[in-house]
């Protein structure tokens, strides 16, 4: 059928999402391609050339014309995937033959492989087409279709970070142009999954290795060195790992580098990028803050302990990748609202955005006067600092409401009223998102969640005629 593209790399993505490869899946696979390869189909095992007195394009033709008859039974890798176990060097072989092309034909070794991983690699296969990050289907490629010795962590690693390449040219690359003097050509959302995924790529790198090296390596050599500390391989490194994301991505105007969670907070707080509402729903890309000594009533004030990268936030589940979690980077999940919850930095992505045209500010308009008194119905995993932050009070203001003399205590199916003095509403108007009606009405475009919060809002989509509660 002929390959789409001007360069090798763009016709093989092409190829992969034809065959319904995820972005991250075609991604994962070309990173590995890569490092196997070069990319080149010609490629011969460097190792070998000596050893079998040919280089890349001698080797293929000798193969093609029948000169050389030991292909199969070498043991040189060859190809995009350096194929080199006789079978499976001898299925390929059979295969170009078959369709009268040569033995390095890069459209014949993409059906090939195809062909291997959908016959023989069916797992994988599943992996690619769904993986929602790059490092998840760059490792199932590691592991289970190239299988080379070494599948260290430091080879993950790497792997993935040249699958990231490809992701970051063919995936993110082709969503628009670049407008409005942003960085990228994302809109808010992409970017944010785009940077969580970054911090996702490295999970599983433990403390001591080399890839754990490589993280605190490039936090120091990022200059200014924050507080002029050279963090060593032994000190506590999540806020370093979140400080090393944004160097990575070159956010760090948006994200402020430290190796200190408290300092971290208090750059957040000059920024006017520090969230303290605890009940806040994230989204990719926040940084979120722990107190282990928080006892779980009210709003958590304490000093930091820990940090993580927002993941995904998917109903009330929260998930975080953070490092120097158990000595490693890992994944934590947790409730919103959840204990322990010291707060959240709040980056400005649209900085980064510019797939989504700027829209003319609309002038302000007052908010509604209050409305009456509700009644909320306790559910499952409700908590009062929960349904208070919901409708923009405190949990102290709805226990003294409603005569609890604990507000720790309630239970499923419980009625709590809520007083009507401490809920506005807000009628939006064209041209309106739920950061400027935040930073117009409550005079900080970060609390946007709140509303979100209050108003059951699983997106940031609002519409004109819609009305928003406003939190205090």
């Amino acid at each position: 059928m002929g390959l789409i593209g001007k360069t090798t790399p763009e016709k093989i993505w092409n190829f992969l999402k034809s065959k319904g490869l995820s972005s991250c899946g075609a991604a994962g696979l070309m990173g590995n391609l890569y490092a196997e390869s070069g990319l080149n189909p010609q490629n011969l095992q460097n190792s070998y050339e000596k050893k079998l007195g040919h280089a890349d394009a001698s080797y293929t033709a000798a193969v093609d014309n029948g000169s050389y008859g030991n292909f199969a039974r070498d043991g040189a890798g060859y190809g995009l995937a350096q194929w080199t176990y006789h079978t499976r060097k001898a299925a390929l072989l059979e295969y170009a033959k078959a369709a009268g092309k040569s033995i390095g034909d890069l459209e014949t070794q993409l059906g090939f492989l195809m062909k291997e991983l959908t016959e023989g690699y069916k797992a994988t296969l599943s992996v690619l087409k769904s993986a929602q990050t790059v490092i998840a289907a760059s490792n199932a490629v590691l592991t289970q279709f190239e299988r080379p010795a070494d599948q260290s962590d430091t080879v993950k690693t790497k792997r993935a970070g040249y699958g990231q390449k490809y992701y970051d040219q063919y995936a993110a690359g082709a969503v628009s142009n670049k407008k409005n003097g942003g960085t990228s050509n994302m809109n808010v959302s992409e970017v944010r999954k785009k940077f969580a995924a970054r911090a996702a790529a490295y999970v599983g790198v433990k403390e001591g290795t080399a890839a754990h090296h490589a993280i605190i390596d490039a936090y120091n050599n990022h200059k200014p060195l924050a507080q002029g500390y050279k963090v060593t391989y032994r000190d506590a490194w999540c806020a370093t790992f979140g400080s090393k994301i944004a160097i990575e991505a070159g956010y760090t105007d948006i994200i402020p580098t430290e190796c200190s969670c408290d300092r971290q907070i208090k750059l957040w707080q000059q920024m006017g990028r520090w969230c303290e509402n605890d009940a806040k729903v994230p989204e990719p890309g926040d940084y979120i803050y722990y107190d282990w000594d928080d006892n779980g009533a009210g709003d958590c004030t304490g000093s930091s302990d820990h940090v993580g990268v927002v993941e995904s936030c998917n109903g009330n589940t929260i998930t975080v990748i953070e490092g120097n979690k158990s000595n490693a980077v890992g994944r934590r999940t947790l409730e919103v609202n959840g204990r322990y919850i010291r707060g959240y930095g709040v980056p400005d992505f649209s900085k980064k955005a510019t797939s989504e045209p700027a829209k003319p500010a609309a002038p302000a308009q007052p908010a509604q006067g209050t409305t009456g008194e509700q009644v909320y119905t306790v559910q499952r995993g409700d908590t009062l600092s929960g349904i208070a932050a919901k409708y923009g009070t405190t949990y102290q203001k709805l226990a003294s409401y409603n005569g609890i003399a604990n507000p720790n205590v309630i239970s499923v199916g419980q009625k709590i009223k809520i007083p009507g003095s401490g809920v506005r509403t807000y009628t939006v108007k064209s041209g309106d998102s739920l950061w400027a009606i935040a930073a117009k009405q409550l005079g900080d475009g970060s609390r946007y969640n709140e509303i979100k919060t209050m108003n059951g809002l699983t997106s940031n989509t609002i519409y004109a005629g819609q009305t928003l509660k406003l939190p205090a």
